[in-house]
């Protein structure tokens, strides 16, 4: 299916592993040339030959999103390679699985900063280009915690609930200038942190981890855990023009197993 993208320019955030990789090979595989960030050199480097590979172009960039500065320089690089900005992808995060007794100042502070602060920074510095050609796709990534409460997520609650509301106060200020700003909320989905939570939890209650994947899967209606790939699929109708109307809108991919009613 073409969702009519070819040629845009995608920036991405943590898109070497995890959700972030599933998102920007998603894009890829639509004619979307893509630049994204990450920590780790060896994972960029592999993420982009994946993406090259797709037959697009990839710019990767080491930076670590809790700076500033090095949130400057990944737009300012993207901007000079590619000519343009047109997508970008809020997803990289970093949290402590740890009960509130245990999360230091340092740790909310941490989260806040690479997390709900470094969107905020990077809508902030893909603002003038987006406006200045009358179209731009905004779309964050905030887990499942912005709406439910989990005993080892306290401070990714209270991030993620911050990401929900900047979405739809985002949304408003830009949709004028024909820029859209959406959130996924993903449920629990295979990633490398996802598996630091569930070993946290198994020697909580000191169980094994196969035992803490079977109850995670009981509590999904669908039957399954969640993976990036299923993420990266919502991101893509969000970047689509088949989304042309649709901003400001929070969506969950968690396969049920949320209970509240959202309006």
């Amino acid at each position: 299916m073409d969702f009519g993208l070819q040629q845009r320019v995608a920036l991405i955030t943590g898109g070497s592993r995890g959700i972030g990789r599933a998102i920007a090979l998603a894009l890829a595989g639509q004619g979307v040339n893509i630049a994204f960030c990450g920590r780790t050199r060896e994972t960029l480097d592999q993420t982009a030959a994946d993406i090259r590979a797709l037959g697009v172009k990839a710019w990767p960039v080491e930076a670590d999103v809790s700076r500033l500065e090095d949130i400057q320089r990944f737009v300012r690089q993207a901007q000079a390679a590619a000519g343009r900005i047109d997508i970008l992808v809020n997803n990289a995060v970093t949290s402590l699985s740890a009960p509130f007794d245990e999360q230091t100042d340092e740790n909310w502070c941490y989260h806040i900063n690479v997390k709900l602060m470094a969107y905020i920074r990077c809508a902030r510095e893909v603002l003038p280009p987006m406006k200045a050609q009358g179209w731009g796709r905004i779309v964050n990534i905030g887990g499942m915690t912005a709406r439910i409460t989990a005993p080892l997520r306290v401070t990714n609650g209270i991030v993620n609930a911050g990401v929900a509301n900047f979405t739809k106060q985002f949304s408003g200020h830009v949709a004028a200038h024909n820029i859209t700003v959406n959130c996924v909320h993903p449920g629990a989905t295979v990633t490398e942190r996802m598996q630091g939570g569930f070993k946290r939890r198994a020697k909580d209650a000191n169980v094994s981890l196969d035992e803490i994947e079977r109850q995670s899967i009981a509590e999904i209606p669908m039957g399954r855990l969640i993976q990036p790939e299923d993420i990266a699929q919502v991101a893509l109708f969000f970047c689509s023009p088949m989304a042309d109307i649709v901003t400001g809108q929070s969506i969950a991919v968690d396969g049920g197993s949320a209970t509240s009613v959202n309006y």
